[in-house]
């Protein structure tokens, strides 16, 4: 789509710059804040490292396996800015619906994390294009996501409006339903526009939970790696969260 309205909904209230999504990694010390436009800037290239790189679009599948990283929020969003069906399986899901009732391939994309790749990937045909989310050299038959990034525009380039009837994962959900399904989570966290919500990412990997459910309602996110229980109360206190996920 040619502009992403989780994201313009999202930057309204907060002001454009101010903080979106802010990913901390306590084992590295990676501190990233990025406000929507950057998000919106990094979704971009990575809907063009697919569209223009790949050949990638509507009707076209990728299977992902991430965790909750700044940088799994700019390859879904991308992904989905190119009308690209997802497949998404986590650690854990939380008890939300598998989203591969349809079967699990074959697929024209996959985006692994390093140390994920070798889980239920080995049970699907390898896709064409593959992506891997790693320090230093990727895998053998992998790319590096951020470094193929670098070539691709942060400017939202105009591949056409995906319709909210159009299939968002493999399985046939739609964007509608998704945004629907979303925007309950939302509800049920009692999350408002301005709002903070810290998200472990050792707890919560679904992105309808972590990334959809506060966007479309306008909070903003914090999303923790490697942290402790005190160490994630501690954030809580720094960052002004309103809501834990």
């Amino acid at each position: 789509m040619s502009e992403n309205p989780v994201l313009q909904r999202a930057a309204a209230p907060a002001g454009i710059e101010a903080p979106l999504l802010t990913y901390c990694d306590d084992a590295t010390g990676e501190r990233t804040e990025l406000s929507a436009t950057e998000l919106g800037g990094w979704a971009a290239r990575a809907a063009g490292l697919l569209r223009e790189g790949c050949g990638l679009g509507a009707g076209d599948r990728a299977a992902v396996l991430l965790p909750p990283h700044w940088l799994t929020a700019a390859a879904l969003l991308g992904a989905w800015s190119a009308g690209i069906a997802l497949s998404f399986r986590g650690r854990a899901t939380a008890g939300l619906p598998v989203l591969e009732a349809g079967g699990d391939g074959p697929f024209d994309a996959t985006f692994v994390a390093a140390d994920r790749i070798g889980s239920w990937l080995e049970d699907i045909p390898a896709a064409t294009h593959q992506f891997a989310f790693c320090t230093g050299s990727p895998p053998e038959g992998y790319r590096d996501f951020r470094a193929d990034l670098a070539a691709y525009s942060p400017h939202v380039p105009a591949y056409g409006r995906t319709r909210g009837s159009d299939a968002a994962s493999v399985d046939g959900i739609s964007y509608g339903q998704w945004g629907t399904i979303a925007a309950g989570i939302a509800e049920r966290l009692g999350l408002r526009a301005g709002d903070r919500l810290l998200v472990d990412a050792a707890e919560d990997d679904h992105p309808v939970k972590w990334l959809l459910a506060p966007l479309s309602a306008g909070a903003s996110v914090v999303v923790c790696a490697n942290a402790t229980k005190e160490a994630l109360r501690a954030r809580a206190g720094a960052e002004g969260i309103s809501h834990t996920l």
